[in-house]
Order: C-alpha cells, then sequence, then structure tokens
C-alpha cells in the first residue's frame, strides 16, 4: 500500500473497491447507518488496521452510498467496514461496530486469519475478521479465450466438487494441489477423455468453511462473498494469485471445449439467523439483504433450511446478483450457472410464490447474461415448481426424471405411463412452456443423496459419520441393494448392480434431454451408504482413483454411451419426439404395435424414425425379474438389408455391452430377448 494523506470525497459507482491509475474508489450501499470506517490493512502489522478512514456522512455519502477515493492504493490492498447504527433487532436493524464487515463486492478475500466464533460472538472481532482484497481485473492474459456456451442440444454436464476431485492421495498429483483449482486442471485429460462437454462445479465463491452442525462445511452452500473464488482452493495464500488461478482453470477447460458451470447459492448466506454470524450484509444493511418477518423483524423467514433467505426482490440485492452473474461471465469467462433452491428466488416475503419475480426475468433478460446457460434447481424447502418456472430462457433440474427413473429401475410397479414421459423429454412437466426438450437436466443421482454405486447397494442410508444420529438426509431414497445391504462377495449380486448401474446410465443417455452425471458414478465411487456427506471432507466424499483401473469396464462403457449420445442425431432435436413434423415414434411392449401400460407391465419398447436423415433407433427397457422376448419392428430392405444393429445390452460385457463399430452385431431374426434387468439399444 501507497501511504497518502489525501482523501477524497469519491464516487457512488461502481460498488466495491475500483482500482484505476490514480488509486482505488470505494462504494458500500448503506441506508440506515450513522457512520462507517473504512479500515486498510498493510503488511507490517495485518491483524490491526494501519489506517482508519472516517467516512463523513456529509462528503462522503450520496443517497444511500457512502463512499471515498484514495490516492496510492493498489491492488492486493486488504480492506473491510465497521458500520456503526441502531441496533434494534425488534425492526430489523442490527448495526454493531465492534464486527469488522466484508464488502458484499470484495472480488477477492483473505481468510488467514478468520476465526468463526469471534464473528458469532458479542465483542471486537478485529483482529480475526475476514479482509476484503482490491484486484486488477484487466492485468490478465486470456490469449483469446472466451466462454463456449455449448448448446443444451450437444452437451454432456458432469458435476463435481472443486476439491474433492483431487484430494485423495489416490489422485497421483503433488500434495501441495490436491483439492487446488490447479489440481483441478491436472485432471482435465480424464474428463477429456470421458467425454463430457461441461463441468458443473460446486460452490466455489467464498463460503464459510466452519458454518456446519459439526463445524466443517465441505459442499460449500454457505456463501459470505459471491464475487470472489473460494480462498480454501487455492494452492496460493496470495488472494491475488488465487483470482488468477480459477482463470488458469477455467481458460484449460475451454481449450479442450469443456465449458466451466458454476453451482451459485443466492437464496440465502452463511450469516445464518439472529443467532448466527456477522460477517457483512446483516452488519451493513439486514433489512434490505434479508427476509424478516413481518411481525417481529427480528427474526428472519427461513424458505432454505439454513436459518435466513436472501432478499432477492429488493433492488439492491437484485443488482447485486445481477452484478455478480455479470462479473463471473466477463471477468472470469464462465459459461453458465446453476441456481441453488431456485424457488426461493420467486417468494415474496410471507413465502408465497410471485407470478413475475424481478429477479428471474432479470437474469434472463440480462443481455451479458444473452448466451450464458442458466439452469435452475426448481425447488426450496416448500416445494416444487418444476415445470413452472418463468421464462423462455431457464433450464431446470428434472427431480421427477430422477425419481421415477430410479422407481421404474429397481421394480416398483405402475411406472410404465410415467417412463414413457421422462423418456422423451417429459412434455407432461415442461410441454406447456416454450422450451426445448434438452432444457430438462436429467439426472439421476446428484452431490444430493447416494452414488449411483450406493443407489444400487444399499436399502437405506447410513448418515451416523455425520454425527447427527442418523436423523439428516432423505429416507425417500427410492433405492434397491440386490439383496445385500452393503458391500458383499456374492458374486450375482455384484453383477446384477453392475448391470443395474449400466441400466440408469443407458437410459440417463438415451432419453431425450440433457444428461448430468455425478462425479465418479462412471467407477462406482461409494459414500458408504451415506446420501447427506455435506460435511466429509475425506475419503468418503473425494474420488477414489484406483477405481479408475478397477472399475475400468465400467469406465469404458459409459464413455461409449455419452459418444453415442452426442453423436446420435436423434439426440441432438431441439422439438419434442412427441411433437408432429419431426421425429416418428413408436410404442411397442415385447409384442410389436401393443405396449403394456397396466399397473403390472415392467417393460416397455419405442422405434424413433428420423425422417431427413432416414435413421432408425430402437430401444427395449426390461426391469422385470425374468428375461423377455421381444418382438423386433422389420427395417426397409435397402437398409443393412433390414438388419438391425446392436449398440447396447448391458447384459453382456465388454466390448459387447456398448459397441459403436466396426464390429457390429447384426440382428439375425426379428426379435431379442433381452434379459432380466436389461436395457437394449439398436440402431439402422
Amino acid at each position: 500500500m501507497s501511504r497518502t494523506s489525501s482523501i477524497e470525497a469519491g464516487e457512488s459507482y461502481p460498488l466495491g473497491a475500483t482500482l484505476s491509475a490514480r488509486g482505488v474508489n470505494f462504494s458500500l450501499f448503506c441506508k440506515n447507518a450513522e457512520r462507517i470506517e473504512l479500515l486498510l490493512f498493510d503488511e507490517i502489522n495485518p491483524t490491526q488496521a494501519s489506517r482508519v478512514i472516517h467516512l463523513d456522512p456529509v462528503t462522503n455519502k450520496t443517497f444511500y452510498y457512502w463512499h471515498c477515493f484514495i490516492p496510492g492504493l493498489q491492488a492486493g490492498q486488504r480492506y473491510a467496514y465497521r458500520v456503526y447504527g441502531p441496533f434494534a433487532p425488534e425492526k430489523g436493524l442490527r448495526y454493531d461496530g465492534e464486527k469488522v464487515l466484508i464488502d458484499p463486492y470484495a472480488r477477492a478475500v483473505d481468510m488467514t486469519f478468520y476465526d468463526r466464533q469471534a464473528a458469532l460472538l458479542p465483542g471486537d472481532n478485529g483482529h480475526s475478521a475476514i479482509r476484503s482484497v482490491v484486484i486488477d481485473p484487466t492485468v490478465y492474459d486470456w490469449e483469446g479465450d472466451k466462454p463456449l456456451n455449448h448448446p443444451f442440444a450437444k452437451s454432456v454436464i458432469y458435476e463435481l466438487h472443486v476439491a474433492g476431485f483431487t484430494k485423495s492421495p489416490t489422485s497421483g498429483i503433488n500434495p501441495e494441489l490436491r483439492g487446488t483449482y490447479r489440481g483441478l486442471i491436472e485432471k482435465i485429460p480424464y474428463l477429456k477423455s470421458l467425454g463430457i462437454t461441461s463441468v458443473e462445479l460446486m460452490p466455489c465463491h467464498q463460503f464459510d468453511p466452519f458454518d456446519a452442525p459439526g463445524g466443517l462445511n465441505y459442499w460449500g452452500y454457505s456463501p459470505i462473498a459471491f464475487f470472489a473464488p473460494h480462498a480454501q482452493y487455492g494452492a496460493t495464500n496470495d488472494p491475488i494469485a488465487l483470482v488468477n488461478e480459477f482463470r488458469d482453470m477455467v481458460k484449460a477447460f475451454h481449450k479442450v471445449g469443456i465449458e466451466v458451470i458454476l453451482d451459485v447459492v443466492f437464496n440465502h448466506t452463511g450469516e445464518g439467523d439472529e443467532r448466527g454470524t456477522t460477517l457483512s450484509f446483516k452488519g451493513i444493511e439486514n433489512r434490505a439483504y434479508y427476509l424478516l418477518q413481518p411481525e417481529d423483524k427480528q427474526y428472519y423467514n427461513d424458505y432454505t433450511g439454513t436459518g435466513n433467505t436472501l432478499n432477492t426482490n429488493h433492488s439492491v440485492v437484485r443488482r447485486m446478483v445481477i452484478d455478480c452473474l455479470c462479473h463471473w461471465v466477463s471477468e472470469m469467462h464462465i459459461d453458465g450457472f446453476r441456481f441453488d433452491l431456485a424457488s426461493v428466488l420467486a417468494r415474496d416475503e410471507r413465502g408465497n410464490f410471485l407470478e413475475n419475480p424481478p429477479l428471474l426475468w432479470e437474469i434472463e433478460s440480462e443481455p451479458k447474461l444473452a448466451s450464458t446457460k442458466i439452469i435452475a434447481e426448481a425447488w426450496d424447502t416448500r416445494g416444487y415448481q418444476l415445470g413452472s418456472f418463468v421464462g423462455d430462457k431457464w433450464a431446470e433440474w428434472n427431480g421427477v426424471f430422477r425419481d421415477d427413473m430410479r422407481r421404474f429401475v429397481k421394480g416398483d410397479s405402475g411406472m410404465i405411463g410415467p417412463i414413457a414421459d421422462r423418456l422423451v423429454g417429459s412434455p407432461d412437466l415442461f410441454g406447456k412452456i416454450l422450451r426445448d426438450p434438452n432444457r430438462s437436466i436429467n439426472f439421476i443421482t446428484c452431490h444430493d443423496g447416494f452414488t449411483m454405486n450406493d443407489l444400487v447397494s444399499y436399502n437405506y442410508k447410513h448418515n451416523l459419520a455425520n454425527g447427527e444420529e442418523n436423523r439428516d438426509g432423505t429416507n425417500n431414497n427410492n433405492s434397491w441393494n440386490g439383496g445385500v445391504e452393503g458391500p458383499t462377495d456374492r458374486e450375482d449380486i455384484n453383477a446384477l448392480r453392475l448391470r443395474q448401474i449400466k441400466n440408469f446410465m443407458t437410459i440417463l443417455m438415451i432419453s431425450q434431454g440433457t444428461p448430468m452425471l455425478s462425479m465418479g458414478d462412471e467407477v462406482r465411487r461409494t459414500q458408504f451408504g451415506n446420501n447427506n456427506a455435506y460435511a466429509q471432507d475425506n475419503e468418503m466424499s473425494w474420488m477414489d482413483w484406483e477405481a479408475v483401473e478397477k472399475e475400468k469396464e465400467l469406465l469404458h462403457f459409459v464413455q461409449k454411451l455419452i459418444k453415442f449420445n452426442l453423436r446420435s442425431p436423434f439426440f441432438q432435436e431441439s422439438i419434442y419426439w412427441t411433437n408432429p413434423g419431426g421425429i416418428i415414434i413408436t410404442w411397442h411392449g415385447a409384442q410389436l404395435f401393443k405396449p403394456e401400460w397396466g399397473e403390472h407391465s415392467h417393460a416397455i419398447a419405442l422405434q424413433l424414425y428420423h425422417p431427413i436423415l432416414d435413421q432408425y433407433l430402437y430401444m427395449a427397457i426390461n426391469t422385470f425379474w425374468e428375461s423377455i422376448v421381444f418382438e423386433i419392428p422389420q427395417l426397409p430392405q435397402d437398409i443393412n438389408d433390414g438388419k438391425w444393429k446392436r449398440i447396447i445390452d448391458t447384459n453382456l460385457h465388454e466390448p459387447d455391452a456398448c459397441c459403436l463399430g466396426p464390429d457390429y452385431f447384426y440382428l439375425p431374426e426379428a426379435k431379442y430377448e433381452v434379459a432380466a434387468r436389461a436395457v437394449l439399444v439398436l440402431v439402422s
């Protein structure tokens, strides 16, 4: 920091700390404060402010914005705020001048001295507070990089945890890089070989790493600085270098054609309820940033299950969210966002759904985000908005696809009707809104719940390691262990489990919509039956890289499935297969043209015909516990002499389980015995 005695009035915009050739402009929204101090920290005594700038409410305030310009300051300058005003919780005011606060617009933070207890308890936390850091967003060589923005129709998404993907010693990378953005770069060749087009990173804007019942927040759904990359994922302690490490990671993904989607959490913050920490928003303008109970504003409306709900209907909060998204796109080159508990963003202060929620429309209509993927988790603690999410642009995590497919594959009755809808893009859910079927993000598993291996290995959750006496996590897993709970030496059950995983993977890739895989499912990653590993920063949650060799049969199967999905024109369609004028779909059962829609049916088949390309595709799914002989439709004689090519039979082993040529198996006759609990796919 360059010392200078001159302090100028500054400007109210841009918000945050803005670097120029002369110095830094600071601007902070704060409506009801009586006075504000800007704290500057230097390297000589980093735990104590080297300078305290008292902002004059006459000179340094315009309307609700407090601001100043300090010449001579440079990138890397640590700073924070103290905000003084009435502490009247019943009125929603929680000013506390003893607390040192993060700038809501901080582009980087220094977590070196952070002590959660000091932020949680009364008293001065100046020695152990988080510092905001001034950065220069222009000092980075992008080498011509731009966001890729693959269309949904040509996308396969892979959800992963930035740290958990490389943190295991089995990753084989330098111990200093494990669990970091730089460590993730080293595993990009694996992801490229898998064939996915997009990585969806679990939260990596700065969260409170200690905000969890057991004191360890592994997943990251506890944001405290929306603009800043998570410091604990850096291989360096230098906040500026950390920002560039994140950019290096994005650029490296883009160089191999993989886009980067961020899981963002704008529904709540890590400050919790009235008993929680005071880190930033609560001490700056509590009534603006949070939904408070109208009858008694000392209490928070909690529609997220975390203690508070961000007030995204407030104009200042909406602006912050839009500015934040544009920052990640323009300055960090992010390709898209998955919005955690996005239904919360459509609620008023009493929890009622708004017909036209302002933030959702602003996100959709923001021109800087026009080519950016926006994906909603259309759910919160009060219910689903799936299939009715506002606007024309939003894609949605299809939780109904997950639940129905789980029930169907494990053998539940009465599932044929719902499964027919899931296979063809869920038009029963999304057909009323003007979106293409690829806006349905289809998945069987995600970070929240069982891994795919555990889905076929456990009937019940086993969450004792979380320290909540197995009360946490859902009981509605729709899982089936095949006859034994957990690991077993029985070869028949292990063979069944592998086949069931292949079934899930195949159905995911041959259903209309955009498929999403969860980290490690392609090599049977297990959490040992834990379906809520939010605090398990250990081998339970980390990627096991030894499984890449151990489970190479499944890995090769999934690689070929992804390639098939991205090559086949049937899965590139932007209109529903069921719509007239495009793909021609014919439903079958074991007998041609006789689909069995009844309660006790466990099998379904369909044929797709692409009239423009003159191509056929046939799939048969048997979730019954006995084999079924399916009659196969007759191909025109001028196509392979009327013989189908077998692409997939999940009852077979490598290389026959999934064969993309040239050694196709041609069906010798117009029938095929599909084994118990198996899937067949044929092409012309």
